[in-house]
């Protein structure tokens, strides 16, 4: 999934009208193979994956990269990409100076984005961490051993991961940030809801990528308020509107067949 990521962030990229700039993107893809997997044939009278989820990854790509530099510039000296898949953040963005970044993920994806991106000049804007890790497993402890200071305001990114995880494993997840976290940290995350038109897209790519979705939390409100943090939950069609695009197809109400997609930031006090 994240390399599909890969594939609409260079899509949007690529456009005159860009919502952010992301020129690693291709590097990712192009190291993977291309686009072939993820521009699979629409199912019939349907729409394809890259269709449906081009608009969704640019605004909330856009929305969440605006709320970890909020973050960063409010006090979080520390920044951490939870599943961060083909996320190239610690390049691209302007982060405050001192500004700490731990990127975790399965140690192969590290050494894929590394490779990826050798040789060609980018270089991290901040400190950046690499954290080999699963989160299935003692990730908070790969997390530490890796110098992360739990007294430190942190700002989390949760980012295509909430709905990939059953209701229970999102309460783990959740439950582990907020232990680490000191208050003043930030959460920013996206939710989305699976739906028809969703599935058979994903179909059509594979198997695999059918069984993404596990649900996650229900309520995506009521799941931070209970651990602590004040969360504002937002509507990605609102948020769609503010960038001057229309409601992404996979989530327009206008739709038979769609879900709800949210943006979601959160502070702890």
């Amino acid at each position: 999934m994240s390399v599909g990521v890969a594939a609409l962030r260079a899509m949007e990229h690529g456009r005159p009208d860009r919502l952010f700039e992301d020129p690693y993107a291709r590097r990712f893809l192009e190291a993977s193979g291309g686009t072939d997997k993820w521009a699979a044939e629409p199912p019939p009278g349907g729409r394809g994956f890259l269709e449906l989820m081009a608009g969704q990854v640019a605004v909330r790509t856009r929305f969440l990269d605006r709320a970890l530099l909020d973050a960063a510039g409010d006090g979080c000296g520390q920044v951490v990409l939870l599943a961060s898949g083909m996320d190239a953040r610690p390049y691209r963005l302007g982060w405050p100076a001192g500004t700490r970044l731990f990127e975790l993920d399965f140690p192969e994806v590290l050494r894929f984005k590394r490779d990826a991106l050798s040789g060609g000049g980018a270089v991290p804007r901040c400190a950046h961490v690499e954290v080999a890790a699963d989160l299935r497993e003692d990730w908070p402890g790969s997390l530490r051993a890796a110098g992360f200071d739990p007294a430190i305001p942190t700002a989390w990114l949760a980012e295509g991961l909430l709905y990939g995880l059953p209701a229970e494993a999102a309460d783990l997840l959740l439950a582990d940030v907020t232990r680490l976290s000191a208050p003043g940290s930030a959460l920013a995350a996206d939710h989305a809801e699976d739906s028809p038109i969703l599935r058979a897209a994903r179909a059509a790519v594979s198997a695999e990528l059918l069984g993404l979705w596990r649900g996650g939390p229900a309520d995506p409100d009521a799941w931070l308020r209970g651990r602590g943090w004040a969360p504002v939950v937002r509507d990605i069609g609102e948020v769609s509107a503010e960038y001057g695009r229309p409601v992404p197809p996979a989530f327009d109400p206008a739709l038979d067949g769609t879900g709800r997609g949210r943006l979601i930031t959160a502070l702890l006090r």
